[in-house]
């Protein structure tokens, strides 16, 4: 494991029978390295480290974690024993950090610990439902299937989590373009016209004078009004890790939010109900699952009320029953949850539901992706034309006089 671990990449130079050769490969040191080559046939002449990425090594993120669960489970459903599938998808890997982490899980489960054990020692990116789903494929001798669905749920997870940021990202982006060119036009644009409107020499127009108002603003406090914004985005992101009843606040406040709010609903119901399955199916008890499944919920507000409903089940009400007290729950929901329960067929009804609300907040996404088209178009006109007409109601106004 230490030699393992000590290992890095090196660039190697040199020749064999067929003439110069040059690749990658690892070892503890050049010296290793060149005794290495020399068995398969190469003379070695420079062996050194890889240089690191001028922008450093990439994160881990969830969608890498998603991508090595899904190659994971392909390997195992092939037949690929545990270990070698870590050498495999380890040596695919793009990802230098990515990399390390297959090499530590490969290192872990080699010396004879569980996958399940090496994985919680990486919490920062396999969650407790993760593991416990792992743990429970390995003691059921299931393991490749548990990896399927864990890969598969991860898939859907990162597919409707791209669903949301899609809907975010373009009215923001083209918010803050928008404000970009405003401010551009206030603090480079309107003095020029100011200069020119002191030689007039009359009163200009109330609409005019507030805009050259702003722009005075804006010219002499630039500085103070971008350091105020990004410390507002920074006081909210801290506040939101650091106050659990802020952020609970703020999970609340979004679920109210006019065209946003009901997408977020929906993706959260989604979440809630893709999470259950997967658990479900995986024969972990209904009250542990619903554990799990508050723990990824991704608010607050729902976050409570599952707790809530496991509390209920945990004494004997029935999960429609539970469900339908928190009033947070829509009623098809709770239809096909009486019919899992009643049928034995809780994970498949829930699978269903996961389907339906991730194909509602698909469509939402694109409707309102639309909608938000021509409105953004519309506001980005109003605020450069208002600028511009009011730079020029004074030329009109001195036409009309003469």
């Amino acid at each position: 494991m230490a030699t393992a671990a000590a290992e890095k990449i090196y660039i190697y130079k040199g020749k064999n029978k067929d003439g110069a050769v040059q690749g990658e490969i690892k070892g503890s040191n050049p010296a290793l390295i060149k005794a290495q080559l020399r068995q398969q046939g190469i003379i070695a002449k420079s062996v050194r480290p890889k240089p690191k990425s001028l922008f450093g090594s990439k994160a881990i993120k969830p969608a890498d974690i998603a991508l090595f669960s899904r190659q994971m489970a392909t390997m195992m459903k092939a037949g690929v024993p545990l270990v070698q599938s870590f050498e495999i998808v380890e040596e695919g890997a793009e990802n230098d950090n990515l990399k390390k982490l297959i090499m530590t899980l490969h290192d872990e489960v080699a010396a004879g610990n569980s996958f399940a054990s090496a994985l919680r020692k990486h919490p920062k990116h396999f969650d407790d439902l993760y593991c416990s789903l792992i743990e429970a494929g390995e003691n059921s001798g299931a393991l490749d299937t548990l990896l399927d669905r864990v890969a598969t749920y991860k898939e859907k997870t990162e597919k409707l989590k791209a669903k949301i940021k899609k809907a975010m990202t373009y009215p923001i982006a083209v918010i803050i373009v928008a404000l970009i060119v405003t401010a551009i036009l206030l603090v480079k644009v309107v003095p020029v016209f100011a200069e020119t409107f002191m030689d007039f020499g009359a009163e200009l127009p109330a609409f005019t004078q507030l805009v050259l108002n702003i722009s005075n603003f804006a010219q002499n406090w630039w500085l103070l009004i971008f350091i105020s914004i990004i410390g507002i985005a920074y006081g909210f992101k801290n506040a939101r890790m650091r106050s659990k009843k802020f952020s609970d606040a703020v999970d609340k406040a979004l679920l109210k939010l006019p065209a946003v709010g009901p997408i977020i609903n929906n993706a959260v119901i989604a979440r809630y109900a893709r999470t259950l399955a997967t658990t479900f199916a995986a024969g972990v008890p209904l009250v542990e699952a619903l554990e799990s499944v508050a723990g990824a919920a991704g608010n607050a507000v729902y976050r409570d009320a599952i707790l809530n409903v496991r509390d209920n089940v945990s004494t004997g009400l029935t999960m429609q029953a539970s469900l339908k007290g928190t009033g947070v729950f829509p009623t098809m929901l709770l239809q096909l949850t009486a019919i899992g329960e009643e049928s034995g067929s809780l994970d498949e009804m829930m699978a269903k539901a996961a389907d339906h609300y991730e194909e509602a907040v698909d469509n939402a996404v694109d409707n309102m992706t639309a909608l938000l088209e021509p409105l953004i178009m519309s506001v980005l006109g109003v605020l450069v034309g208002g600028l511009l007409i009011a730079m020029y109601l004074p030329i009109f106004q001195l036409g009309s006089v003469m």
